[in-house]
């Protein structure tokens, strides 16, 4: 569903310049950026590297499933092998995880209780990029494409939602694909089904979110352009209904944090 106007190379090269003036304007020394082996996180940490700064790539395994973690370990031998100042590390999270399970009280509701510890790993992980980005007086960079951040909300909040910046955060999932070609991510990475990893399973977005994320981007730009549920039909029509429900209920994290004002006259 690109856009055939999208100028590849030159939004390549903006964000990267971006990326450059917004760290060395901060007065930090570079980027951390967590690899799940998606080619969201993929791709930013690519961009990063291009920026010529330190750059950190963190693996944090939770009881990962064994695909994530070797195209995260191919994604970073690719980095490694194409730029000088990339550096990695890996941080095995999963004891940690297990402590925090065990001290707080079960839930006899497993469905919100597997969405909750779900969001623990990703804060959890929130946690070590700052811990390392202190270390290394670097700013954390975000991985959300523009569908999940800024259209159904699908990230976890003070999680893989709590980043210093956003680099990809202003394209679609199909933009942020061919930047990847362009930088040429391996194949594996490309082609790999979308998945959060936070379940320890192989579940991807489209089995949580009920569609794809082309078809979500068909229905995020009519959504845009004031198109009307009614104007639809079939399949088209589900997603757009997708589309707008979660919309709707995710704007807890899609907007800032509210913030109560005191009238002037009562303080």
């Amino acid at each position: 569903m690109q856009n055939s106007i999208f100028k590849t190379a030159e939004v390549t090269d903006y964000i990267v310049q971006w990326l450059k003036d917004y760290a060395l304007t901060s007065g930090v020394k570079g980027y951390v950026i967590g690899i799940s082996g998606g080619i969201d996180s993929a791709v930013t940490s690519v961009l990063c590297a291009q920026t010529g700064l330190p750059v950190l790539c963190v693996e944090m395994p939770i009881h990962q499933a064994p695909s994530h973690v070797s195209r995260a370990k191919e994604h970073i031998a690719f980095l490694q092998n194409k730029f000088s100042n990339v550096q990695a590390v890996e941080a095995d999270l999963t004891p940690a995880f297990e402590t925090f399970k065990n001290a707080v009280p079960p839930s006899d509701n497993e469905n919100l209780l597997n969405l909750t510890l779900a969001n623990t790993r990703a804060r959890l992980r929130m946690t070590a990029l700052y811990y390392f980005a202190g270390l290394h007086q670097s700013l954390v960079a975000g991985t959300g494409n523009k569908i999940e951040d800024f259209g159904v909300g699908f990230f976890t909040k003070y999680g893989d939602g709590g980043v210093d910046v956003s680099p990809i955060a202003d394209l679609m999932k199909s933009e942020v694909k061919a930047i990847g070609k362009y930088l040429q991510i391996p194949t594996s990475i490309i082609q790999a089904k979308p998945t959060d990893g936070l379940f320890g399973d192989d579940r991807s977005d489209e089995d949580q979110l009920g569609a794809n994320y082309d078809e979500l981007e068909e229905a995020m730009l009519a959504f845009e352009n004031g198109i009307q549920a009614t104007n639809l039909t079939g399949r088209k029509r589900e997603v757009f209904d997708i589309f707008c429900r979660l919309n709707r209920i995710n704007q807890h994290k899609i907007n800032p944090i509210p913030v109560c004002k005191i009238p002037k006259e009562l303080k």
